[in-house]
């Protein structure tokens, strides 16, 4: 994708909801790993619609590989799953500000799946200039951390089972010890005690 692509439409789907009064969007686009952004707005439509609405729900936005269902990673990886815009009025125009995080999970295959997880913060306004609204639109800025996290997961090893079960033993045999100790103790004082033999 460009710096600026007008009515961008690959890889996307626009699905009208609730009787043409909303649009569902779906899509997949590349961007480079350097701040940008993208957004949705009606400027580049032949037609501008009679009643704009700006409010909206993210069901999700995710960057890089989608992770597995049964991954059980803990992380922000889709910071905006279902989401729902704070403000009623359909006027408004909103900001994002996320911060992406690379992410690299390496399965016990060998696999490594690169994805990003991210954090967000957000703003809405209504905006002028020149005298006059401009139409709204929604915003996503974001900006890449020099940081990578990586996850990997692991097998214990043979030995920890071995060292784990000796622990066991051991304790086991150790607290036994110790019980017949007492018992061994209390016995001797008590047969002490009948033949009159305390001091």
């Amino acid at each position: 994708m460009g710096r600026h692509e007008v009515g961008f439409s690959d890889n996307t789907v626009k699905t009208a909801v609730n009787g043409g009064a909303g649009c569902w969007f779906e899509g997949t686009f590349e961007i480079n790993k350097v701040p940008g952004n993208f957004h949705l707005s009606t400027h580049s439509a032949p037609q501008q619609p009679d009643m704009i609405d700006f409010t909206h729900e993210i069901h999700s936005l995710t960057f890089g590989s989608r992770l597995d269902s049964s991954t059980s990673l803990v992380g922000t990886f889709d910071a905006f799953k279902d989401f729902k815009s704070a403000s009623e009025d359909p006027l408004v125009s909103y900001d994002y500000y996320m911060k992406i995080v690379p992410s690299i999970h390496e399965k016990l295959s060998g696999e490594s799946v690169h994805n990003y997880q991210y954090t967000y913060a957000g703003k809405n306004y209504m905006s002028h200039g020149h005298g006059h609204r401009v139409l709204p639109a929604v915003w996503f800025r974001y900006d890449m951390s020099p940081i990578t996290v990586k996850y990997m997961e692991t097998r214990p090893p043979f030995y920890h089972f071995i060292t784990t079960i000796c622990a066991i033993v051991g304790g086991t045999f150790t607290v036994a010890g110790i019980i017949d100790s007492i018992i061994f103790t209390a016995a001797e004082v008590f047969k002490k005690a009948e033949l009159g033999k305390l001091q």
